[in-house]
């Protein structure tokens, strides 16, 4: 018998006991073993719930009880979870977790103590929600170099921007909509200004690359000031916005590339047709060339789904898994964004200066057009140059008295 302690009952944790008590028989035959959920961590009372015999308000009693063997933490944030973690990890408990603030900011730390206790720290559920990801990381494409990672990494920002792309809403009613509908938080910053596409590219540049990558050194820009003009000049040069995490492998001696930001690309690219909640995130192999996973990055049971695929996996293991591992580091190992070579889109205004001088600055412009163009108004996208180059033009451009009202980087993805 194993006995599972989970940490939480929100939205995640409420279904990771409700798929380990409905699909339990099957999930015993996978795992060899009988489970048992024998406690779940609240901070409230849950009158009425079916499993209340099994909620309790004081860790230590999970963390004191040698019969919890496997640990479900989906709390979120970074206290008390990491506190909790390690704890559980030093008494040789296995911790399973869809926390991807954690992960992205201790994951190095905390698969290191699980492999001196001989346990295991798994995390599938803290980047794709359910589409599996991190396994294949690490054993489906082991005998490949990963060369770069690129994804749709976050459902709310993808719903709004495919409203946006697909009715012609502004950003702030498509904010709303989502809001109603469940799919943004009432504070949606952690969404909408790329935090958590943030942390998941760190989690998969870590991986990918072997070395802990911070979310503080990865340069993250959200979709708050993308604007209906901005959507209307893509589509004409048959592109559409999304928010991009990427990373890539510098070359030897050199650092990594990393980058949370919205692009340009092409509509029916891999990543382009990728709408509405869902996530698609490609992977680059020096052997398989591009692999796409796709599928639904969040929700209550899809999450659910990847944890508890954890919990068996751990049960299963004899000892640390090797495969999931990576190095600490001190942090500094993501190149400096000014040296990222990019395309860019620019949208500007002036009485003035217009095109022909854009196109004596940056050369070989594509000059874009939408409905409803202003006369003092015009668009390009810049070809590929160093970000340093670009920035250093588009200073000259303001010098004449341009103004730059949009700037979104365009990529072949």
């Amino acid at each position: 018998m194993v006995n599972i302690a989970v940490l939480g009952y929100g939205t995640v944790g409420s279904g990771v006991v409700e798929v380990l008590f409905k699909n339990r028989e099957s999930l015993q035959r996978k795992a060899g073993q009988a489970l048992q959920v024998k406690y779940i961590l609240v901070r409230r009372d849950f009158p009425g719930d079916p499993h209340t015999d099994l909620m309790v308000r004081d860790f230590n009693q999970i963390l004191e009880d040698p019969q919890v063997q496997v640990v479900a933490e989906v709390m979120g944030g970074l206290e008390p979870a990491y506190t909790y973690t390690r704890a559980c990890l030093e008494r040789g408990k296995s911790v399973v977790t869809s926390n991807k603030e954690l992960v992205a900011q201790y994951g190095a730390e905390l698969l290191q103590i699980a492999r001196e206790h001989h346990v295991n720290y798994l995390f599938e559920a803290s980047v794709g929600g359910g589409i599996p990801i991190i396994h294949p990381l690490h054993l489906c494409l082991a005998a490949n170099e990963i060369e770069e990672i690129a994804g749709i990494l976050n459902g709310t920002t993808n719903f709004i921007l495919t409203k946006m792309i697909q009715e012609k809403m502004s950003f702030a009613d498509a904010l709303a909509l989502a809001q109603q509908l469940g799919y943004a938080e009432r504070d949606p910053a952690a969404d909408v200004e790329g935090h958590d596409a943030c942390r998941k590219t760190c989690i998969l540049a870590s991986l990918s690359f072997g070395e802990h990558v911070y979310p503080k050194d990865v340069h993250t820009e959200g979709i708050t000031e993308i604007t209906s003009e901005d959507v209307a000049y893509a589509a004409s040069c048959g592109c559409v916005i999304k928010l991009i995490g990427r990373a890539k492998r510098g070359a030897p001696g050199e650092k990594i590339q990393a980058m949370v930001s919205p692009a340009l690309i092409r509509h029916d690219s891999q990543l382009g047709t990728v709408d509405d909640v869902f996530n698609g995130i490609l992977v680059r192999g020096d052997a398989t060339g591009d692999v796409v996973f796709y599928g639904k990055g969040a929700g209550k049971f899809p999450t659910a789904s990847s944890v508890v695929g954890d919990i068996v996996d751990c049960v299963k293991a004899a000892d640390t898994i090797p495969s999931l591992t990576w190095k600490p580091s001190q942090g500094g190992n993501v190149a400096d964004p000014q040296d990222n070579v990019t395309r860019m889109y620019l949208r500007c205004s002036s009485e003035q200066a217009g095109l022909g001088y854009a196109k004596s600055l940056f050369g070989e412009i594509q000059p874009l057009s939408r409905e409803g163009q202003p006369s003092e108004e015009f668009a390009f996208i810049a070809p590929a140059m160093a970000e340093r180059e670009i920035n250093a033009k588009i200073a000259n451009l303001e010098e004449m008295g341009v103004t730059i009202s949009g700037k979104i980087r365009v990529l072949d993805y």
